[in-house]
């Protein structure tokens, strides 16, 4: 199996519209979302079908994320059974924005990004839908 089907990374900037909280503080479930897209292209990757995502084992909120800020979403599947993808993900930020209020448009690249997320969760691709069994 090639290595790329076992990690998935996506990158995307939060905007003011996941900016649920008071001084633009993001949901900590928009983080789960994009977890939920990374365990969906990996299952793709996979088994050709997108699957289930059934729980969540653990799921740690470690720092804030506000609107502006750059989350790259990382996961990868840790343990394959015969339907069962056991999955660990990560999400960090690499640029935090609204450093300076004197300055709105202000940003900065985070070397080493900041960890704000981290789950561990179990997916599902019955045997009738799994495209690329060998």
């Amino acid at each position: 199996m090639e290595e790329n089907t076992w990690e998935s990374v996506i990158r995307l900037r939060m905007g003011e519209h996941d900016a649920h909280y008071g001084g633009r503080l993001v949901d900590g479930a928009r983080m789960l979302a994009l977890f939920g897209d990374v365990a969906t292209e990996l299952l793709i990757r996979h088994d050709g079908d997108e699957g289930l995502f059934v729980a969540y084992d653990c799921v740690e909120f470690r720092a804030p994320v506000y609107a502006g800020d750059y989350i790259e979403a990382r996961g990868r599947i840790t343990k394959i059974g015969k339907t069962s993808r056991k999955m660990e993900f990560t999400a960090l930020k690499v640029i935090e924005a609204n450093i300076d209020s004197l300055c709105p448009s202000a940003a900065r690249p985070l070397s080493p990004p900041q960890i704000v997320t981290y789950a561990t969760g179990t997916c599902v691709v019955p045997l009738d839908k799994q495209r690329n069994r060998s």
